[in-house]
């Protein structure tokens, strides 16, 4: 099959073997997939990758045991957990220590015409959804994350930092909990099309009122800046989830964190039936921030774009 390949220093279009179905695991056809920050980070060193990246997607089921799933239309969750250690016990098997990770660690990406994934992992994907509205799946799942790992009420001040894709989706889920959600970022043309969804945003020059007064703030740069920034934002006892990942190092000292009793929450992966129900509803919208479709053959321009400051979205059209 044809595929992405990164050998650790650059990526290249490679003709590799289809992957082994394991028992328990369905082989899907991939059918558009999702260029993610973390994608990008890979390619600067993130998590040491030697293989196919890529974890956003959606497909079709071409081989698996359970019969009802061949054919149906999916997307997945990247997590593979071993189901026998002690934290796959506790129901935790996101943080299984020897689990793989589509397209991260230790399992073949969704940038090729196949991947694998345990069945359970599957979703089948609504019918009045669009394949680039389900591409986003994964996506959206991040942000519907963040209310689980805190509790936002209706008269909550929310901050979200940064103003790329996981901040307009994180901005759109919490404004489904509190009506004082504003998005801090640096570009008028991300800024303005969130404020065509009604988000209040804050850009370069944009007013926003200095001082310590959110409740939460969402921290989706994708930079080591932003946990710093964070810190001068939220109120005393408030809390900050940090959502972004990225190759390097943070030279900052938490002593503030400390004083003032910050809660600080590490927030990744989420659940896909909450997603999946909030795109069908159209409760939280993706396609204003497709920027755009190629096909494989243009991979190279594809993730061009996506480093492109004024890109949020950017799908690879793979089968």
């Amino acid at each position: 099959m044809r595929a992405i390949y990164f050998d650790g220093r650059e990526l290249s279009d490679a003709v590799v073997p289809r992957p082994r179905v394991r028992r328990g695991e369905a082989l899907v056809k991939v059918r558009l997939a999702g260029i993610c920050s973390t994608d990008l980070e890979i390619v600067r060193g993130y998590m040491a990758l030697r293989g196919i990246p890529g974890h956003e997607f959606v497909g079709v089921v071409a081989e698996a045991s359970t019969r009802r799933l061949i054919g149906k239309r999916v997307v997945g969750e990247i997590n593979a957990p071993c189901g026998r250690c002690g934290v796959c016990g506790a129901g935790l098997g996101k943080h299984c220590p020897s689990r793989s990770v589509l397209g991260i660690s230790g399992r073949g990406g969704a940038f090729a015409e196949f991947l694998t994934l345990p069945e359970e992992n599957l979703h089948v994907v609504p019918r009045r959804l669009s394949d680039e509205e389900a591409a986003f799946t994964e996506l959206v799942a991040a942000a519907c994350e963040i209310p689980e790992r805190i509790e936002i009420g209706a008269r909550d001040t929310v901050i979200v930092l940064g103003d790329g894709r996981l901040a307009a989706m994180a901005a759109q889920v919490a404004s489904l909990r509190s009506r004082n959600v504003a998005v801090l970022g640096k570009n008028r043309s991300k800024l303005a099309a969130l404020r065509k969804l009604g988000i209040k945003t804050y850009g370069p020059g944009g007013g926003m009122p200095l001082g310590r007064n959110a409740d939460f703030v969402i921290e989706c740069t994708g930079s080591a800046r932003g946990l710093p920034l964070a810190a001068t934002l939220v109120r005393p006892q408030g809390a900050i989830v940090l959502k972004s990942t990225f190759h390097g190092t943070l030279d900052w000292n938490p002593a503030p964190l400390v004083v003032d009793e910050i809660i600080v929450a590490g927030s990744r992966c989420g659940p896909f039936d909450t997603a999946l129900r909030l795109l069908a509803q159209e409760r939280v919208r993706v396609l204003p921030f497709l920027t755009a479709v190629y096909p494989f053959d243009r991979w190279r321009a594809a993730f061009r774009r996506a480093r492109g400051r004024d890109s949020f979205k950017v799908l690879i059209r793979i089968s």
